[in-house]
């Protein structure tokens, strides 16, 4: 009788599971049937190799890559030292100080970062709407999960491995590049792959700091407006015509073949971080 119970309250707790699974993955998945029923009409050579002015979104691809690139060489090294410097070096009470800023910037809304940005970068240093603005206020909005990651793949490489880096006589610094953030850097880049999501999927900020420009990106810093995917999703999607939401639908379906491929690419390092720890000498 007891096995039975056990039995049945174990295939309960996994039928649970499943079921939580199948509330994931359900939407997911229905939204991107849909995108790709509605942008199914549009996917053609034309819609990248034409600029939206043409009704293509070669200059809207062009324009998220260069700002997804920026936000990467931005808020890359800038949130991965942070996060190293609050987990190896920081005194408890700075420490505490730097974590309630990055956890307060993690609350602010995004449209309140890219209007800060405007009346600071655009307005004040009368940068206008430009590329290197726009990298910056993504890279304000997406550093506290950059740090975040960082520092709590940091604290939980085993303690044993600093102790063991001492005991050799490592320094501090070599201690940490050879021992410590091999382990960590699955993590780190997960952290990454999630900054770099959010990044791609923002709007708010970008109409205050870039514009829209149905131009290809001339990687000018200053006085450039840009075009991304994210504006033609927000702009046809409210337009009338069934033309305009298929290339919407499109612009949607482009964005997830490009947080797929982030995903692949992340997975890419980590499972190369494991190999290279493992051949590594002890």
């Amino acid at each position: 009788m007891r096995r039975v119970f056990r039995t049945g309250r174990d295939l309960t707790f996994w039928s649970l599971c499943v079921l939580a699974l199948l509330v994931v993955v359900a939407p997911a998945l229905a939204i991107v049937g849909g995108l790709l029923q509605q942008a199914w009409p549009a996917l053609s050579l034309h819609l990248i190799t034409a600029t939206t002015a043409n009704g293509g979104l070669q200059n809207a691809i062009l324009g998220s890559l260069v700002l997804c690139l920026g936000v990467l060489l931005v808020a890359g090294p800038v949130g991965i030292a942070a996060g190293i410097y609050l987990a190896e070096f920081a005194p408890r009470r700075r420490g505490s100080l730097l974590r309630l800023g990055y956890e307060t910037l993690a609350g602010i809304p995004s449209i309140v970062v890219g209007f800060v940005a405007y009346i600071v970068l655009a307005q004040a240093l009368h940068w206008g709407f430009s590329l290197l603005a726009g990298i910056l206020a993504l890279s304000a909005l997406v550093l506290p999960y950059v740090v975040k990651t960082t520092e709590v793949a940091l604290i939980q490489v085993p303690t044993t491995l600093r102790d063991a880096a001492a005991a050799l006589g490592l320094s501090r610094l070599t201690a940490l590049r050879r021992a410590v953030l091999p382990p960590a850097i699955p993590a780190i880049a997960s952290g990454l792959v999630v900054a770099l999501a959010i990044s791609l999927g923002e709007t708010a900020p970008l109409l205050y700091t870039v514009g829209f420009t149905d131009q290809d990106p001339t990687l000018s810093l200053f006085h450039a407006p840009l075009g991304y995917l994210t504006y033609v999703v927000y702009l046809n999607a409210t337009l009338p015509t069934k033309l305009e939401h298929e290339v919407a639908g499109a612009a949607g379906v482009i964005l997830i073949v490009f947080l797929l491929a982030l995903i692949g690419v992340g997975r890419a390092v980590a499972r190369w971080s494991a190999r290279y720890s493992a051949s590594m000498p002890t």
